[in-house]
């Protein structure tokens, strides 16, 4: 009977435990299910970690630009992205913009917090002036403008078509910006102009919405070839280095060649430029970007050697006897007859140049808009324009060209 009993204590034990087998069982295989998702997990994790590495190891710009002329930004290359600094040249401190260039789908690197991201290749962007017009035109680009400061001055004819059918949207300039348009459009990138007031936090709504903003201070560089440099930066941002570089290294040559023609001319012409406005005569100065372009062209600029920061504010009767003697007149402004000079002051008509007619202007590529391709396409292509200078002042050595942006002033 003991043993009977024994063994039924024993059997309902094993009765009793059986829940417990059940419920130990169910925790088995949870926690293999659970293995199994952290394996799951830690493969996923290796997969993704494994491609970021690839995507940091690989080189995504083979190939590059480098900067020769240009004084106010830089560029470095790294396998996955871009670092571009822009100096402010409005400030004594030197204040700089940093941008971080990141290859689209790539993870960003450490150690750049403070640079603004910009994703490329852009492909879509807002430029604020006709010189962004002309960057993007030189690069074949033009399917990338979605918007522009002002839709008035625009000469290009692919832009002009693409206004037309209204795939281009004007947002307004400076302190007229339509920001919450812009933040509709939402673009890769709005480009502005640099200038004294053109601060980032000017533009903080923009970026606090998650617009890259990228200020272009390409109009304060001093010589012609350096302007033009500023190309090399756009084709940063949409990776069209190897375009750029092709074409650039061509204008730098011509250029140069354009530019050893005059070195050793036995007569240099003396020359006068612009008018006055609001009683103000503005002259470059001798380190200035047309300055360079007159050397080059090889002229006698009274003014050349007159070093100071932006234009020299001159009165009419201190430039008055300058003028008067000067052989060449050019750059006359918003000018189109001779008569139209005469009605601003009868005392320019004892000019010299005025009454040879050796009066120029640089508007021949003027639209019915009033858009003068000059600073649009002749920003990057400074070769023609000095080309049009000595094809004026020494057509001896230029026999065959014809102006492409100057016109005799009749």
């Amino acid at each position: 009977m003991k043993t009977k009993k024994n063994l039924t204590r024993s059997s309902h034990k094993r009765i009793l435990s059986l829940p417990s087998l059940v419920r130990c069982s169910s925790w088995i295989v949870a926690l293999y299910c659970l293995t199994g998702i952290l394996t799951s997990c830690r493969s996923s994790s290796k997969s993704d970690s494994a491609e970021e590495t690839t995507a940091i190891q690989q080189n995504y710009f083979p190939d590059k630009v480098e900067i020769e002329y240009a004084k106010g930004f830089t560029i470095q290359y790294f396998n996955h992205y871009k670092i571009v600094h822009i100096f402010n040249p409005f400030e004594a401190k030197g204040d700089t913009a940093r941008y971080l260039l990141l290859q689209r789908g790539t993870p960003r690197p450490a150690g750049y917090d403070l640079y603004q991201k910009i994703e490329i290749p852009v492909r879509n962007l807002v430029g604020m002036s006709s010189m962004h017009v002309g960057l993007v035109s030189f690069l074949d680009a033009q399917n990338t403008l979605i918007g522009l400061g002002n839709l008035k001055y625009v000469s290009s004819p692919e832009v002009l078509k693409r206004i037309a059918k209204g795939e281009i949207t004007e947002v307004g300039n400076d302190q007229a910006i339509n920001e919450e348009k812009l933040i509709t459009m939402h673009p890769d990138l709005v480009m502005t102009v640099g200038s004294a007031t053109a601060r980032m936090d000017h533009y903080k709504t923009l970026t606090d919405a998650g617009l890259p903003v990228l200020i272009n201070s390409e109009w304060v560089e001093t010589t012609p070839l350096a302007r033009a440099e500023w190309v090399k930066l756009m084709a940063a941002l949409l990776n069209k280095e190897a375009l750029a570089n092709e074409k650039f290294v061509k204008i730098a040559q011509e250029y140069k060649r354009l530019s050893d023609l005059t070195r050793n001319v036995k007569h240099k012409p003396s020359i006068i430029t612009g008018m006055t406005y609001k009683d103000t005569w503005f002259l470059p100065d001798g380190d200035s970007y047309m300055a360079h372009f007159f050397e080059d062209a090889g002229t006698d600029y009274h003014w050349r050697n007159e070093k100071t920061t932006g234009s020299l504010p001159l009165s009419f009767e201190a430039v008055y006897p300058i003028a008067l003697e000067a052989e060449y007149w050019l750059n006359v402004g918003f000018i189109d007859t001779k008569q139209d000079i005469l009605a601003k002051d009868k005392r320019y008509g004892d000019f010299i140049s005025f009454k040879t007619g050796k009066v120029y202007n640089y508007n021949k590529r003027t639209n019915e808009q009033g858009a003068n391709d000059y600073w649009e396409s002749g920003a990057v292509s400074p070769h023609l324009i000095l080309a049009d200078m000595i094809k004026i002042l020494h057509p001896e050595l230029l026999p065959d060209h014809e102006l492409v942006y100057y016109k005799q002033v009749q």
